[in-house]
């Protein structure tokens, strides 16, 4: 590439295309930043209500008709241990006194005990207590009304937090990164300052992000197990480096990039 030369930034999935974020409006890489953003939030929405909240429906419909949590305690009106919902991902089950008599095939299992809520997956588990606040209903004639109500604001809510969380992570990471880069830029003869290489290291965590909204995708589509997934969410951080330091490569020389002479000229 020719010094000075800046082409227009136009796409965030090759490294050439990456590097041209670097002398880029900041609006320009807002808007691309805020459009891979909404796609992976839609990614996770269509999730949810594919593989998460038809299993939380049954649940609600399968509990009885009368039980709440009181003072950090599950009052229980049913059999126990009972499996109340199961799909492919997740399964919802109550066990008062957890004890392992809930065989589920799910990724992951929520167990409701007397005293608190456990979440298993293959990454282990974790103990949750109940709210020591006001009671609060845990039976289908309170719970079936409110989850219809609230479902929709509930998905809205999850689209708002997953855009928010990527944009203020993608940033907060490119100021992590942006010394390193402007100091190899550098010494490469790059043409950079902080702001700049501020903006590369935004732009090189695009394709990463689109990387794991994928392996969402295809997580939800049962194309890919967790262990899988678990893959792919590694890969997406490691892909982030690699856009990172060879789109580097791809950023216009410093105008003075050569025109410097050879010192020991007149010697010779």
């Amino acid at each position: 590439m020719k010094a000075g030369s800046k082409p227009l930034a136009s796409e965030p999935f090759t490294p050439r295309g990456v590097a041209s974020f670097a002398h880029a409006p900041a609006t320009r890489l807002l808007l691309f930043q805020l459009l891979v953003a909404l796609t992976a939030a839609s990614f996770v929405v269509w999730f949810i209500m594919d593989s998460v909240f038809p299993v939380i429906q049954s649940a609600v419909q399968t509990l009885p008709a009368a039980g709440e949590v009181r003072s950090a305690q599950l009052d229980w009106r049913g059999d126990s241990p009972r499996l109340l919902a199961e799909g492919r991902i997740l399964a919802l089950g109550v066990d008062l006194d957890h004890s392992g008599n809930i065989h589920s095939t799910a990724d992951v299992q929520i167990e409701f005990g007397r005293e608190e809520i456990w979440a298993l997956s293959l990454l282990g588990y974790l103990e949750l207590p109940y709210p020591a606040g006001p009671p609060f209903a845990f039976n289908r004639t309170e719970l079936e009304p409110l989850w219809g109500a609230w479902r929709s604001t509930i998905l809205f809510f999850v689209a708002l937090v997953a855009v928010i969380s990527l944009l203020a992570g993608w940033w907060l990471l490119a100021t992590l990164y942006c010394v390193p880069v402007w100091v190899l830029g550098f010494f490469a003869n790059r043409d950079l300052n902080l702001r700049r290489a501020l903006k590369l290291s935004a732009a090189a965590l695009l394709p990463g992000a689109l990387l794991l909204a994928t392996g969402i995708l295809l997580y939800n589509f049962g194309a890919v197990d967790l262990v899988q997934f678990g893959f792919i969410f590694g890969a997406h951080l490691v892909l982030g480096w690699i856009y990172l330091f060879v789109s580097l490569l791809f950023v216009p020389a410093h105008p003075t990039a050569g025109s410097v002479g050879n010192p020991f000229a007149p010697l010779l």
